[in-house]
This record gives structure tokens, sequence and C-alpha cells, in this order.
């Protein structure tokens, strides 16, 4: 059942493709020569708006020079076609896309340390130069008038805008499986949290540049099937005013949703023609588009996830929980081994405080090791400098017997993973998509599903946009279980929970080891929690280890005691 459901899940995509493809071309043959021009022109402006949905709507990165990516591939065209190049316009197209590609990788390196209003400022900034330059320079051929060759099967206006159907809808299908693969899920994760993403081994860096080039490249795409559409290129298409107003519309319709884009391209198109119909100047568009724009940023969603909150609340009244009460199969556990991770001398200082000093731990193979201590005694302190996050760290962490340096996304990638205190799970993504992102490997339908069965989370297909956060946090710990690491630090991920759920986790937490190979580290301010896993425990107290070793001998410790209910009460 499960195959065939992902068979036609599968396939639905190119049924869908299909049908726009014949709709289209009922269009070209339906309509008089204007509206296809006009259809011709939102197909362009629908690419252009696919590229902006995949940095701006997936990603989370502003992008304000999208139409200087369409510039860079018009220009491409154009200069080919001056020459004589051979392949014909086609290959054109795609070379002009390609090279939008690599200048949308050199616009994207600002974004590795830029965000926000300075990433705007840098990406407007290079959209009126470019601007300015293009205004300077011309493109090639318009001196002369050397206007562009369509293909001999698409010369005329209707078959051409059938070939942009053709293009749009192919661009489409490529946005579509990107998102739904690595690459999509590494945007959505980066989008939502950096650190969340490199505590998964996935490189921040590689997602934001790739994100730009996917972008830049359908933006490169659009600038060429313009060219082709007109003849020639003008400065006056590609204008710094006119890439602002695509990224507003971008977030209003929420184009990073494939129909959502489509439909952005027929505002881009509607609105300016009614204007004209209405005997108001058509640049009043730009005006209503801003409006609309400043709306969408004000409530903070836009049209398309909108409209898929109101479809869901209807086929599904209530958001999806956990079920921690199902009854689970204990498995025999393995006896503790030695030491699979060690820290040796870990020091962290900020500034002239001490969060850390000389803490030695060893969490042993096949074992649960609990961390606890009272608030500030630098536990999330000893996770971050563990897992890379802090790299001014001193001291040294040795995974399997070997040095464990590097980048956090490194050390995940070697076998050590993180969970966070704060929500650290993209809501863009279904549950069955996140924890593939996190595994880092291929996964069956029936290993997702007995890995969610047993920690009682949500079916694989949820939108995690409709999961509490309690179940969102164990979600995020089936999925670096399922990525099948040495180690998994577990930074209070019961947080969020019912006390009794908490009990019912503490069951699931003590069979980890065995069912899925991982030890675990676990930082946890319930002591119930903690004595129904932890076999041994660290206590930190001030940066220090105040005691470690037995679950019984620790807890019963005078000093112990005295660190978490203080000397009063003690006497």
């Amino acid at each position: 059942m499960r195959l065939a459901e992902r068979g036609i899940r599968t396939g639905l995509p190119f049924v869908v493709a299909l049908a726009a493809i014949a709709v289209g071309y009922g269009l070209s043959v339906g309509l008089d020569g204007y509206f296809v021009y006009l259809g011709m022109s939102a197909v362009v402006a629908g690419i252009s708006l696919l590229g902006l949905g995949v940095v701006t709507g997936s990603a989370g990165m502003i992008s304000l020079c999208q139409l200087t990516f369409g510039a860079v591939g018009a220009w491409v065209v154009s200069a080919l076609n001056e020459a004589q190049a051979p392949g014909g316009f086609l290959t054109w197209l795609v070379l002009g896309g390609l090279a939008a590609g690599v200048v949308g990788v050199l616009v994207g390196l600002p974004a590795l340390r830029l965000r926000g209003i300075n990433l705007a400022v840098v990406t407007l900034g290079l959209a009126a130069a470019a601007d300015l330059a293009l205004v300077q320079l011309q493109f090639p051929g318009v001196a002369g008038g050397i206007s562009v060759e369509r293909p001999d099967a698409f010369s005329d206006d209707r078959s051409y805008f059938q070939l942009a159907i053709v293009v749009l809808v192919l661009c489409c299908l490529a946005v579509y499986f990107l998102r739904r693969g690595r690459w999509g899920s590494a945007w959505q994760a980066v989008a939502f949290s950096e650190r969340g993403t490199a505590a998964a081994g996935t490189s921040v860096r590689t997602s934001k540049l790739t994100a730009f080039a996917v972008s830049a490249t359908l933006g490169g795409i659009s600038g060429g099937l313009l060219t082709g559409q007109v003849g020639l290129a003008f400065p006056a298409s590609f204008t710094a005013i006119q890439s602002l107003a695509l990224y507003v519309l971008a977030i209003m319709s929420g184009a990073h949703l494939i129909d959502m884009a489509v439909f952005g391209a027929v505002l881009w198109v509607g609105v300016p023609e009614l204007l004209k119909r209405w005997g108001i100047p058509q640049d009043w568009g730009f005006v209503v588009f801003g409006v609309l724009g400043v709306q969408a940023l004000a409530s903070g969603g836009n049209l398309g996830t909108t409209v898929r909150q109101v479809w869901y609340r209807r086929s599904k009244k209530e958001p999806a929980k956990l079920d921690l009460a199902a009854g689970t199969a204990d498995i025999e556990s393995k006896a503790p081994g030695p030491p699979v991770l060690t820290v040796r001398g870990l020091s962290v200082n900020f500034g002239h405080v001490a969060a850390l000093s000389s803490v030695d731990i060893a969490v042993p193979e096949h074992g649960v090791l609990g961390v606890i201590g009272p608030n500030g005694a630098g536990k999330s302190t000893l996770v971050d400098a563990i897992s890379g996050f802090l790299p001014n760290a001193e001291g040294s962490v040795e995974l399997g017997g070997k040095s464990l340096t590097g980048s956090p996304s490194n050390r995940a990638c070697a076998g050590l993973r993180r969970t966070f205190q704060q929500d650290r799970v993209p809501p863009g993504l279904t549950v069955g998509a996140y924890l593939k992102f996190l595994a880092r490997r291929r996964l069956t339908a029936d290993e997702i599903g007995d890995a969610l069965d047993f920690f009682g989370c949500p079916d694989a297909r949820t939108p995690l946009s409709q999961v509490d956060v309690g179940a969102r946090r164990l979600v995020e710990v089936v999925g670096h279980l399922l990525a099948r690491p040495r180690v998994l630090l577990l930074d209070e991920p019961a947080a969020g929970l019912p006390h009794e759920e908490h009990v019912a986790f503490g069951e699931r937490l003590r069979q980890v080891p065995a069912r899925f190979g991982v030890s675990v580290l676990l930082i946890e301010h319930d002591l119930d929690l903690v004595r129904s896993v932890c076999d041994t425990i660290t206590v930190l107290d001030f940066g220090r280890v105040l005691a470690s070793g037995p679950q019984a001998e620790v807890l019963a410790d005078p000093a112990v005691l005295k660190a978490y209910m203080g000397e009063t009460e003690m006497l």
C-alpha cells in the first residue's frame, strides 16, 4: 500500500506538468496575438519568481537583484547570437542560465557574512550598479539591430509561447524535485536555524550558495527567454525598481510554492494591464505591489501558506500530537563499554568569566551519561564546546579514540550529533522530509515509520508547522538517531512535555543504545527522568565538575544536594 501511494505521489508532478503544457497549448491557439504576448511576459516573470522563491522563500535570504541575473542571461544570449555561435537559441538559453548561476554564487558570497537589511543593501546596490552599466554599455547586437534568432520550429509568437510554457514547466519540475531533495531541505533548515543546519552535518555555506546559484540560473533563463520574445535586449527590462517590485510580489504571494509563483506572475502582468484599461498610469502597479508587500511583511505570512493552512485545518482539525502512552517492547540492554566520547580539560572563557574550567567527562559505549547541575552551571556551554560551536574552547575532544576538531558540520559527519534547547526544527518541511535531511542517508518508509512509532511521533506526511513544540523536539531526536551517529548529545530533549510524558520518554531513551546503537549524553533538569535513564552522572557547578560516577553515589553526595537545594534547605 505504501509503495502504491509513493508511486502515485511520484507520478503526480509529471501528470500536472503534462496538463500545464496542454493548457498552454490551448491558450496559444485560443488567444489573440496581444494576449499571447501578455502570456509570454507572464511566463518570463514566473520563471524569475521561481528563482526568487528559492533564495527568499525557501532559504530565507533577501535578494533584490533578480532581474540583474536576467540581464546576465540576456547578455549571453545576445552575445552568442551576434557571434553566430553554434548550438542555436536553446543552447544559448542554457548557457545564459549557467552564466547567471556563476554570477549568483559570487553575489551569494556576502550572504555568508551578511543578513537582513545589510544583505538587502548589497543586492540592491548591485542591481542599481548593473542598471547604470547597462545603460552605458548596451546589450550586444542592439547598436547593429541584430535580432536574436529563434529556433525555426518556434519562429512565430504562438509557437514561441508554447516553447516558453515547456521551459516554465521544466523549471517548475526542477524546483519541485530540488525542494523535495537534500538541497531543498537544507534551504528550509538554514532559513530557520543555521546552528541546527550545521548540527545536522550540512554546510551552511554550501546551502546558501546553492540557493543563490539556482535562483540566479532561473533568473538567467527568464532573461534569455525575454530576449527571444522581444528580439533585442534593453536595459529598461532589467531595472533595479523592477527587481524590488518582483521581490515584494514574491514575498506577498509566497513564491517558494510553485503554484503561487505562477499566480504571482499573473499578477505581475495582470495588475498593470488592468490599470492601463482603467486609464491609470502603469507605474502605479509598483504602488499596488508595495502595499501588498507591506501587508504581507506586517502579518508575517503570505497568500500561499495561508491557503494551505486553511486547507490543512479543514482536513485535520487538531494539530498533531505525541502518543507516548502506547506501549513499546523492551529491548535487552547492552552493558556499557569503554568510553566512546572522551573530553579532557575542556575550558571556555567569555571575557573574564570562566564558563567551563578543566571539565573531564567520558560517555561510555552503549551507555547514557547524565549531565546535571543548577542553572548557569555551564551545561549548554559544554554541549556547544563539544559539538564545535565554540571554536575558542580549550581542551581535547576524542570520538572513538580520534581527536575531534573542526566545524560543527564536520563533527556531525564524523559521528557526533546534538539537539538544542530551543526549537530548531524548520516548520516548512514535513516530518518525513526533515528526518531524511537529518539522517543524511537513504531511509525506507518502514524505517521511518518504526522510529516515529517508537517515540509516539506524528506520521511522516504531517507538516511540521502543524506539530506542537514538544513533538517537534522528539522528531528532532528521531532524525538524529536515524543518522546512526556514535554519540548523540541531548540538551533537555523533554522540555515542553508534561511530567507523565517525561516518564514515557525515559522508557524509550533507556532503549536507544540497544535499539539504535547510539551512545547518549543527556542534559536534563528533571531528576526523575535522569534516575530512570542514566547509570552514571556528572554534576557541573559554576563550570566545574562537582561530582561524577554511579547514579546513586552522585545523587547522595552532600555537595550535590547543596548545589541543587542550597545550604539553608539542607540544614
